[in-house]
């Protein structure tokens, strides 16, 4: 266990290092970076200019600039937005919580929905109820998220009126953000779920269970689903990861005050000091939950050993 711990961590740093050089790259391939902060009716002598360059440590080399970039935003220190002009991480932690809460409840019901859905899918094998799922996974995974989100907007909000359009409030709010945002993982779930349930069902120790008298429900809901985890575990995870970085479409559609929205907004301003601080957090999330992913294998298939 530790040695897997170690290599992940050593993977993570690798990554990090990756994805810090890569950000900060994109962040001076449109051009000098002083130009941002330049409005059409700004005018600026040689000496302010120069000044300035020397304030943000343009004059000095790209490997230098890299490395005390990275150390401020080791701190903490992403640089104060262009647009808003407040310092990025502050407005980033200010919009976290509302798209962890979001993406959060989202991720709950995906999981009570998609996993059971898969399993009694995989039981119920060409039945109606097998067709319903797979016909309602075929649905999910076809129909676009924002398609979703206009259609419930329409119909449950325009005309019947029960739901509120946009906006973060009471649980009312949170209806139609978390249907569109559950809809494509709960149907990706409910396949992934139900074609490992279907190889798990076929397997020896299944039908050795079986001969000794294992009861039925023990053997679907302990045995079998236990082993047949892994591929729901690892979607589910990208999944969290996903919803926490992802839901730019739904926080748009439905005026959500998220960290998606926010970096809507700042790709559209051009605000490089916000969007490479979102860029790293965004990063920061998808190691941490394919960290996680990686120690829960072991725990759930005895199979696997981390020496």
């Amino acid at each position: 266990m530790r040695s897997l711990i170690l290599r992940k961590l050593i993977a993570i740093v690798l990554v990090m290092f990756a994805l810090t050089l890569l950000v900060f790259a994109l962040s001076h391939a449109t051009g000098d970076p002083r130009y941002l902060y330049m409005t059409p009716y700004t005018r600026m002598t040689s000496e302010e200019w120069d000044a300035q360059g020397k304030e943000m440590g343009l004059d000095k080399p790209f490997v230098i600039q890299y490395v005390l970039w990275v150390k401020n935003a080791a701190k903490g220190d992403f640089g104060n937005s262009v647009h808003y002009q407040r310092n990025s991480l502050t407005m980033i932690l200010e919009n976290l919580p509302a798209t962890l809460q979001l993406s959060g409840v989202s991720f709950l019901v995906s999981i009570l929905l998609g996993i059971p859905i898969g399993v009694i899918s995989a039981v119920k094998r060409t039945s109606i109820i097998d067709y319903l799922a797979r016909g309602f996974a075929l649905l999910g995974q076809s129909v676009p998220p924002f398609w979703v989100a206009l259609v419930l907007i329409m119909v449950f909000s325009v005309y019947l009126g029960w739901l509120p359009t946009s906006r973060r409030g009471d649980w009312t709010h949170y209806v139609l953000p978390v249907i569109t945002l559950g809809w494509l993982p709960t149907a990706g779930l409910v396949r992934l779920t139900r074609s490992s349930m279907l190889e798990v069902l076929d397997s020896e120790f299944v039908k050795l269970a079986r001969a000794k008298g294992v009861g039925h429900v023990s053997i679907i809901w302990k045995h079998a689903l236990r082993n047949a985890l892994i591929a729901p575990l690892t979607y589910a995870m990208i999944l969290l990861a996903g919803f926490m970085t992802g839901t730019v479409v739904v926080e748009t559609v439905f005026a959500w005050p998220g960290i998606g929205r926010l970096a809507v907004s700042a790709a559209l301003n051009t605000d490089f000091p916000l969007v490479t601080g979102l860029a790293l957090v965004f990063g920061v999330m998808f190691l941490i939950a394919s960290f996680i992913a990686d120690l829960l294998y072991g725990l759930l298939d005895p199979r696997i050993r981390y020496e």
